[in-house]
């Protein structure tokens, strides 16, 4: 049996197989973004810049070039290390301590430890990871041609942080830190236990062996469905908390000037522009969290055993 990686090593592997996947699922990335901000707060979801995903691509590309497709990939790498290697590294010691409490042996796959151990890893990720996501929102989000939505224009990641601090202090970078813990939670508590679930049914129903690349993709593309459904409202909400406009209090205080919380936005929302408000961008979301989950998933798998047989000589399990 191979032996289990310790949770550095998990995280870097992890953090590694994000790094991988984000740079194919960036361009649906930034096409969400745009879907989401598009008629923001406005009745009947006023006049549309972009019909569908695939023509925010198409209309950024022709304005924007591939950098405009790409933007927020330099801080999407940095943010997809942080929170996926949470995610990856945490998630196996989280889901045995949990076990442990609940006195089951630490290899029984229990839906609810699992549950809590993916939500668990995943808040850590999106709390070390927010201020990249902030600035990643942000640069996804301008546009010089085509904008929709409140626009912050950064030089560079380093520019988009200092900005952030001079006009909002520290606290600033940790603006939509309750909504990105939302949506995080909500997403890892759906992907990793599902694809585990998954994972599990093919292996132990003799339909695919435990080491086939077939059994990764299948298991990893259920997940990659299930985290879409699970995590789009939250995802909506942190678009917009992200991207809404500020202003500074006499007491020194920034405000949102759009929304209170992630509550308020998905309430504001629900009210102005109905239930479908909530899953604008769903299109460019799954296009971009399929594909994202199924080779994070799947690059983990590969890297682990790539890494067990450089550390540990391993060739494969036994």
């Amino acid at each position: 049996m191979s032996r289990p990686l310790s949770t550095p090593e998990s995280f870097l592997c992890g953090g590694l197989a994000a790094c991988v996947a984000v740079t194919i699922s960036n361009p649906a990335e930034v096409a969400k973004t745009r879907m989401q901000l598009q008629g923001e707060l406005v009745k009947g979801g006023g006049p549309k810049v972009y019909k569908h995903a695939i023509d925010v691509l198409v209309k950024t590309y022709r304005n924007e070039g591939i950098r405009g497709v790409q933007r927020g990939l330099g801080p999407a790498y940095v943010y997809q290390t942080l929170l996926n290697g949470s995610r990856l590294g945490f998630y196996e010691a989280f889901r045995r301590q949990f076990n442990t409490l609940a006195r089951r042996p630490v290899e029984q796959q229990l839906a609810s430890t699992s549950v809590a151990a993916g939500a668990a890893s995943g808040v850590i990720g999106a709390i070390l990871g927010n201020p990249l996501f902030l600035i990643k929102a942000r640069m996804q989000a301008y546009s010089p041609a085509l904008p929709v939505g409140t626009q912050h224009y950064y030089k560079s990641s380093v520019d988009a942080l200092s900005t952030i601090v001079r006009a909002e202090g520290p606290r600033g970078l940790a603006r939509g830190m309750d909504a990105a813990i939302l949506r995080t939670a909500m997403g890892s508590s759906a992907q990793i236990p599902s694809y585990m679930f998954a994972k599990n049914q093919l292996v132990s129903r003799g339909i695919l062996s435990a080491d086939s690349p077939w059994t990764y993709l299948a298991s990893s593309s259920f997940s990659g469905l299930c985290t879409c459904i699970v995590m789009q409202p939250a995802d909506t909400a942190l678009t917009r908390v992200y991207n809404q406009p500020t202003q500074v209090l006499p007491n020194g205080r920034t405000v949102g000037l759009l929304y209170k919380n992630p509550i308020d936005c998905l309430w504001k929302t629900l009210q102005t522009e109905g239930p479908f408000g909530w899953y604008k961008g769903s299109t460019a979301h799954f296009l971009r969290i399929a594909p994202h989950t199924i080779v994070t998933l799947t690059a983990n798998e590969f890297i682990i055993k790539i890494y067990r047989w450089m550390r540990y000589g391993e060739r494969e399990e036994q």
